[in-house]
């Protein structure tokens, strides 16, 4: 028991650090004995750290099998067991130290031997990295944790031993993840430069007209490829060595006067930029070319720049599409006139130059006359020549100072870029109208239109586009208003008056249901007797906002708007219901416009009024003008005949003053033809031409069993000279005034009617 105690009290009851690992040996226990019992336990775990070695081997065997020589794999397996046989028979001599003294070789030998195993196991860690990807490798990485770890757990008697295994194989990892680093390193290094060079096959592969090319940092021309060659038009020895800008510049090399796109590749080339489908007009034996390059630096294996290469190709047939596509989309293609979006683009640029240099600009907006009355009598195919007739004269006019286009239809532009001259813009609109009265030689045809001009000038009439093209717009107008022919500028009260327009006809679209349309009748005569054959319906508007509306006034703006087809249709309702009330060989009279007669429903509207007001198709005439025939005469002609179907009749109003042709007179049998008040006025002065006039429509009238009325009589004289040329019936002021229906009601009671004009 004594013995026991003093046994335990020579070990050591302070284990430092160093001591613990073998290090050194303190003075103050007995650490001999301490040894011993450290590693007779090794011989304990020996099989197991035989057994998890093997394991591990046979992992790393699987793992590069494919990859490593079977012989260093072979070799490797020997020395691994060699080391393990003499690192087991050493564990084994050392079972029964904690019984005897362990001396320092002892300790010196286990130690080598754990250094010698895990230098066995450097060899696959850093030696077969550079056969392993890294799926490869994170597996051998964990049989080395593995390892390392059972290791720590089966010797913990042995620290230094486990260590050194640690550290060894430690240093080896890092060894092997460094040489595994640097092959991935140098396998993304060739990936790029395979990237690379797959990037440039391909492009030279997709289309036949592609080639490479490569320069030196001279920028001259280098392994000159024969398809390079070929697209230069020359051998290959002539080019290498040459300067590349040299090789696409043509003439440009000599006078320096190179082309934008050639510059800027120049300057790409001098800053060794990447650029990539670069397009660049070059010059190939005298002809001018277009070709996509691109290219990138090249570097050397020590970073330093080598150069350029690239591919490029023939994009010229490519290039000239998209000039053409580039074109149509931007020019008319029946006139070749700049289109409605290039007008508004130098527009856009005049006003910004105007505001720049304070100086001014002018947009004028040009609108053909009679235009639509050719496109209608003679087809599309003429009218469409017309137009590129007009558009040749308009070029003819043109300077550098300005632009001419067509915006669509008739309708054209000139954009004046330098207006300071104020004559410049009148001269030019002048000449326009000028010109374009000049009469036309198409298709055998002669024809004569004309030209009205609205102009604006910017930036003292607006400093948009869309506010100068506006008030041009509301000059055009006027000139329109006024008949045509002529140029108007823009005047702020064009605003007032494009304003009052717009409220007036907010109005019209409310008058019928505010009931403020009413029908005005003037009596017609007959020339013998005097006595009452029938009543034209005039219509009349007293507006709530405006008061009395001239109808030369509203009936545009109704037409314009269409706003002519309801009120139309109400007018010829009422005309009838008021007509029913008369005595039974009184007509009624009622005008109809082009836009109502070609309306789908026009022919149910005359039956309609007819039934509900109970009126005999006798006693309506529907009076037409010639321009119905102008505009679409096949389809007025239809449904003229569908009316007279009826039996109603038709009256050609204002014969003589429009469009007359003897053709439609011929074919239709209208029942009176009505003479214009110019005429009977210009007979009443004694003009011949009047009294031709009237005595030939008296006389054609008669031959086709049609009537004539006299529109305008007004005094004595101008009857008896109606009278004597032949007219049946008279209508005008001298024998009454457009009157109230109550009124017109109260002539039928008179045996005769009074004579206002007497």
């Amino acid at each position: 028991m004594t013995q026991n105690q003093t046994s335990s009290a020579s070990l050591p009851r302070n284990l430092p650090v160093m001591a613990v690992l073998g290090l050194n040996e303190p003075g103050d226990a007995d650490w001999t004995r301490l040894r011993g019992l450290q590693y007779s336990s090794l011989s304990n775990v020996t099989k197991l750290r035989v057994l998890a070695h093997a394991v591990a081997a046979v992992g790393v065997a699987r793992l590069f099998y494919d990859v490593v020589s079977i012989f260093i794999l072979l070799g490797w397996g020997v020395a691994l067991g060699a080391s393990l046989f003499y690192s087991a028979k050493t564990d084994q001599s050392l079972a029964d130290a904690d019984r005897r003294r362990l001396s320092r070789d002892e300790v010196k030998k286990q130690t080598m031997l754990s250094a010698a195993n895990a230098l066995v196991w450097v060899v696959p860690i850093a030696g077969f990295a550079p056969f392993g990807d890294s799926d490869r490798m994170l597996e051998l990485w964990a049989i080395t944790a593995m390892l390392m770890t059972a290791s720590a757990v089966l010797m913990p008697a042995v620290p230094l031993g486990n260590l050194i295994f640690a550290g060894v194989v430690g240093l080896g990892s890092i060894e092997s993840a460094r040489s595994f680093l640097t092959a991935r390193v140098a396998e993304s290094a060739m990936a790029e430069k395979s990237e690379v060079v797959s990037l440039l096959l391909r492009e030279f592969e997709e289309g036949e007209a592609d080639w490479l090319w490569q320069i030196d940092t001279s920028r001259r021309c280098r392994s000159v490829s024969p398809r390079f060659a070929y697209a230069l038009g020359l051998p290959p020895e002539e080019i290498d060595g040459k300067p590349f800008i040299q090789m696409i510049a043509g003439p440009a090399w000599e006078t320096g006067q190179f082309p934008s796109s050639l510059h800027d590749l120049a300057e790409r080339l001098k800053r060794r930029e990447n650029f990539s489908n670069l397009l660049v007009r070059v010059t190939i034996n005298g002809q001018q070319r277009w070709w996509e390059l691109s290219g990138t630096p090249k570097l050397d294996e020590n970073g330093v720049f080598d150069g350029f290469r690239g591919v490029g190709s023939d994009v010229t047939e490519q290039r000239e599409s998209s000039d053409k596509i580039a074109h149509m989309a931007r020019y008319d293609t029946l006139t070749g006139l700049p289109n409605r979006m290039m007008v508004t683009e130098a527009l856009g640029d005049a006003l910004r130059y105007a505001a720049q240099w304070r100086t001014r600009c002018a947009f004028l907006m040009i609108d053909l006359d009679r235009f639509k009355s050719v496109n209608d009598t003679l087809g599309h195919l003429v009218g469409d020549q017309l137009l590129a007739r007009v558009s040749e004269r308009l070029k003819s006019l043109i300077t550098d100072n300005e632009l001419c286009g067509r915006l669509g239809g008739d309708e054209f532009a000139i954009v004046v870029r330098d207006a300071s001259d104020h004559t410049r813009v009148n001269r030019v609109a002048q000449a326009v109208i000028e010109l374009l009265s000049r009469p036309y030689e198409v298709d055998h045809h002669t024809l004569y239109i004309g030209a009205s001009v609205g102009s604006a000038i910017g930036p003292r009439d607006g400093n948009t586009v869309e506010t100068l093209m506006r008030n041009a717009d509301l000059a055009l107008y006027r000139s329109k208003e006024e008949g045509g022919g002529q140029h108007f500028n823009y005047e702020p009260s064009l605003h007032a008056h494009a304003e009052e327009r717009r409220k007036l006809e907010f109005s019209l679209r409310r008058a019928l249901e505010r009931n403020e349309f009413v029908l005005n009748y003037q009596p017609v005569v007959d020339a013998k007797d005097e006595s009452i054959v029938s009543f034209e319906a005039l219509l009349r508007w007293h507006s709530e906002e405006h008061g009395f509306v001239s109808p030369a006034k509203f009936i545009p703006l109704a037409e314009d708007t269409r706003l002519i087809v309801p009120i139309g249709e109400w007018v010829l309702r009422e005309a009838c219901r008021e007509a029913a009330n008369w005595p039974s060989n009184v007509k009624v009279a009622v005008n109809v416009s082009g836009e109502q007669l070609l309306e789908q429903n026009f022919i149910a509207t005359v039956v309609g009024a007819l039934s509900s007001s109970g009126l005999a198709a006798q006693r309506l005439e529907i009076e037409v003008t010639e321009s119905i025939f102008v505009r679409d005469s096949s389809a007025a002609r239809g449904v003229l005949e569908q009316i007279m179907a009826l039996g109603c009749g038709i009256a050609l109003d204002d014969f003589g003053t429009g469009y007359s042709s003897l053709a439609y007179i011929r074919n239709l049998r209208f029942s009176t033809i009505k003479v214009d008040r110019s005429f009977v006025q210009g007979a009443a002065a004694d003009n011949p031409e009047s009294l031709a006039i009237i005595r030939a429509v008296v006389a054609m009238a008669e031959s086709l069993e049609m009537s004539t009325t006299a529109e305008g009589v007004e005094t004595e004289r101008e009857l008896a000279i109606i009278r004597g040329l032949g007219c049946r019936k008279i209508q005008g002021y001298y024998f009454g005034r457009p009157m109230p229906a109550t009124d017109a009601r109260a002539l039928f009671g008179r045996p005769q009617l009074q004579r206002v004009g007497a």
